[in-house]
């Protein structure tokens, strides 16, 4: 894109990043994506279930994308951060869905057993023991996590070297799940390529996935970002790696 350092990172500085959809990039990153199609997925699942939960929904878009005709008669959503709160409610409730704000790292307000069916696209964090007891017997936890070692390359080139966290690891995930008493039905990890065509949307995906460097603000690393714009202008794309995992676990039938 031929428009200067400037310009590129004041407009995704002042850009919207409420919800969880990326329409924002188009022509501007590409993320490569898993093979298994977990929104296809997702509405099957929905269709042969008697109550769901979607946990940390975002702005309910993959949730309304999954289909509100395969939604259950009772379906309910959580969300954390108020902006997104309210964003889900008014997707969802005309589709039928109740939406609960709730924190992520809060204990579900939900009773024992209450769902057959749990679900969640890209959890900031996952509580299996909290998932199982809000599980009927023989009901199913379905998500797709970001796996370990998501975009680490962007990462680095923002903080310098750094100790990976384990913790999204799959095979971890996996085990952390038995230990709650759930049974691990599938558990997929594939590594996927994103790139970056410029440094206005690294600016916007950095605001909107706060986590991949937590204390970003562009004012403090403008330095770092005019050298990831000198080097997309070079070599015309910047590549890091996703990481994805399809789970699948289920509570044992009573």
């Amino acid at each position: 894109m031929d428009r200067s350092f400037d310009a590129l990172v004041d407009e995704a500085a002042a850009a919207p990043v409420d919800g969880w959809g990326f329409a924002w990039l188009d022509g501007r990153a590409t993320e490569q994506r898993p093979s298994w199609g977990y929104q296809r997925l997702l509405g099957e699942r929905l269709a042969a279930a008697g109550a769901a939960l979607d946990l940390q929904t975002g702005g309910g878009e993959v949730l309304a994308g999954a289909g509100p005709e395969n939604f259950p008669r009772t379906m309910a959503a959580t969300e954390g951060w108020p902006p997104n709160a309210a964003l889900a409610t008014r997707r969802l409730h005309p589709l039928g869905a109740v939406l609960v704000a709730s924190p992520a790292d809060a204990p579900l307000p939900f009773a024992d057993g209450a769902f057959d069916l749990v679900t969640s696209r890209h959890p900031a964090s996952v509580d299996f023991p909290e998932i199982a007891r809000v599980l009927a017997p023989g009901g199913s936890y379905f998500a797709q996590h970001v796996g370990g070692r998501t975009n680490v390359e962007l990462s680095a080139f923002f903080l310098g070297p750094f100790p990976v966290p384990t913790a999204r690891e799959h095979e971890v995930e996996a085990g952390l799940a038995r230990a709650a008493g759930l049974e691990v039905v599938q558990c997929r990890n594939e590594r996927l390529r994103l790139e970056f065509s410029d440094v206005g949307a690294v600016v916007w995906f950095l605001r909107k996935v706060v986590w991949t460097v937590p204390d970003f603000s562009v004012d403090r690393y403008r330095e770092r970002l005019r050298a990831l714009h000198e080097r997309i202008e070079r070599e015309g794309v910047f590549v890091s790696t996703m990481s994805r995992t399809l789970f699948e676990a289920r509570k044992p039938a009573a």
